[in-house]
């Protein structure tokens, strides 16, 4: 698997799996574009700095996506430092999770303007260089909660499902052009933020999967590759899971 001379953007990639994904891709040689909140400056620095060590380029693009001129300014930066867009993990979203009965109109809205409003502006605005290459591809960070809901995560499952409606659309409005897109639905991911959950809850997710282990960000990351490369060439338009079984 060979990235060189391709450029990268990973929205939401200064830390977690968008970070696993960003490295890997700078394994295989890609130009990386990585994004994260102003606040996380620093943070996104760092995986800057970790990617030139591995040999690979990268620059760093701040600001949130649920605001389109930001997403214009991340694939302009990208077309500025390394002269294409080829691949987009619209990874970026967040979580406010709460029953329905409780949910706040602005917690669901929050949820939807990141993780679904913030796909497509990255869509719209990075495909207009897709097209124009007739060469490019989407991978769009699902979650097995959006095909299977989850209580207490009634903004979030609909975010996602949402993407995996998104992805469907683009794949067939892009094909003609030779631009590709694809969801990857994540299961039960060991992340820092999964540490924080009690062993009871662990332990209840546990017993749903098959397989008898959370995934890693790497698990995530792999995946991401495989549909970003020419190896899945034919693939378009499908929402691959990688939940150890859990929607078997």
């Amino acid at each position: 698997m060979d990235f060189s001379n391709k450029t990268v953007i990973i929205t939401g990639s200064t830390r977690g799996i968008g970070k696993s994904i960003a490295l890997s891709f700078a394994y295989f040689g890609a130009n990386l574009v990585i994004n994260g909140m102003p606040q996380e400056e620093e943070q996104g620095l760092e995986v800057v700095k970790e990617i030139e060590t591995m040999g690979a380029k990268a620059i760093l693009s701040l600001g949130s996506v649920v605001d389109m001129s930001i997403a214009q300014k991340i694939v302009d930066d990208a077309k500025a430092a390394f002269g294409s867009v080829d691949v987009v993990v619209n990874n970026a979203g967040i979580t406010r999770d709460n029953l329905v009965m409780r949910m706040s109109e602005e917690d669901f809205d929050a949820v939807i303007a990141v993780n679904l409003k913030g796909a497509f502006n990255m869509v719209k605005t990075a495909s207009q260089v897709m097209l124009k290459q007739r060469s490019g591809a989407f991978v769009n960070i699902a979650s097995v909660v959006g095909v299977m809901g989850n209580a207490g995560q009634a903004n979030y499952s609909a975010s996602k499902a949402g993407m995996i409606g998104l992805t469907k659309s683009i794949a067939k409005e892009f094909a003609s052009r030779g631009v590709r897109a694809n969801a990857i639905a994540p299961g039960f991911i060991a992340t820092d933020m999964t540490d924080k959950l009690s062993d009871d809850v662990k332990s209840n997710y546990m017993a749903n999967i098959p397989l008898k282990k959370f995934g890693s960000v790497n698990d995530v990351a792999n995946a991401v590759l495989f549909l970003a490369s020419d190896v899945s060439g034919y693939i378009t338009g499908q929402t691959l899971h990688v939940c150890g079984g859990l929607l078997c």
